[in-house]
């Protein structure tokens, strides 16, 4: 029955019931008698209640739904208001899920494309500083140094100093370069990214502490991929923001595929709102259909969980058909 419908008769019931009183036994004098209208007040409030209950029962599936649509992420995928109530109610709540999942579907399509084109970009700019930037600091370098072997020793000493500033200007590029694209992934694997990851954030004010299993099941590319930029942004949030002393990196094995953990015994998360970092862990774990956990560790500071499921061959298909171009090649070192 349309919802229309319902509450018309719902509000008719109890107005046919008032008229049957009034008609019947219940009278009403002139002037009106202290009984009548106590009887009259007391069968109003009863007619006000009732009605108010039914019609409360009749848009309480309503009300979830309002409460689903304002607390819907599609970052946070899954979430389904229950089909419940009849008739109108009923199809409104289901035309609302079937949207969402179309627009959860479009999102995974549209973040798919964009990170496939972010790491491309990547991969350009890490060539570029490769090549063109690397290969002209080290020309300055070499040209440095036979400068140097023939100035005057006071102009030598300071030409060294040059030098030795260009030197870890050139060191400097060439980290940026293996952080925007990870070579060591491509040529020797997830866990020696990490451990390259790792022994680049660790410092005397944070060391950072590995655990990763060797025994674990084959992934491809993508799901590689999303480990290792969450694992990234994980440890620049903990270096940047946490003010931790220690943080543990954990690669393991799960019934459901590979789990990452980052744990650090920093500031934590408290109150504030997620950042451009955070939501783009959560994209990249749309990508490959991984659940992703921020939260509080157990003895404090921040907790990431990222379970990474093992790839099946219809989801490597559809990670194929959303990429924007053939993989780049990686950069020539």
């Amino acid at each position: 029955m349309p919802l229309f419908w319902r509450i018309f008769l719902l509000n008719a019931v109890v107005l046919i019931t008032a008229t049957g009183l009034l008609l019947g036994p219940v009278t009403v004098s002139t002037p009106v008698l202290l009984t009548e209208a106590a009887v009259l007040s007391v069968g109003l409030a009863a007619m006000l209640v009732a009605n108010a209950l039914l019609v409360r029962v009749g848009l309480a599936p309503l009300q979830r739904l309002s409460r689903a649509m304002n607390t819907i992420d599609l970052l946070r995928p899954g979430r389904r208001p229950a089909v419940a109530g009849h008739g109108e109610v009923a199809e409104l709540i289901a035309a609302y899920n079937t949207m969402l999942d179309r627009l959860e579907d479009e999102r995974a399509t549209s973040t798919a494309r964009a990170l496939s084109a972010q790491e491309a970009e990547r991969q350009r700019i890490a060539q570029e500083l490769h090549d063109e930037v690397g290969q002209t600091l080290t020309a300055v370098l070499l040209e440095l140094k036979r400068t140097a072997d023939q100035a005057p020793p006071e102009l030598g000493a300071q030409l060294r100093q040059v030098q030795e500033t260009t030197r870890s200007g050139l060191d400097e590029i060439r980290r940026i370069a293996r952080r925007l694209r990870p070579g060591v992934l491509e040529e020797l694997g997830l866990t020696s990214a990490l451990k390259e990851l790792a022994a680049d954030f660790s410092s005397s004010a944070c060391t950072v502490r590995l655990r990763l299993e060797g025994d674990l099941p084959p992934l491809d590319h993508e799901s590689e991929l999303v480990l290792y930029r969450v694992a990234q942004e994980g440890l620049t949030n903990t270096a940047r923001h946490a003010r931790a002393r220690e943080a543990e990196l954990a690669l393991t094995r799960t019934p459901e595929g590979v789990r990452l953990r980052l744990r650090d015994d920093g500031v934590g998360l408290g109150g504030a709102p997620e950042g451009a970092g955070l939501r783009g862990m959560r994209e990249r774990a749309l990508f490959v259909g991984a659940d992703l956990v921020l939260g509080p560790g157990p003895r404090g500071g921040t907790e990431v969980r990222l379970t990474v499921p093992v790839p099946t061959p219809d989801r490597s298909r559809d990670h194929a058909r959303t990429r924007t171009g053939p993989r780049p090649h990686p950069a020539r070192r």
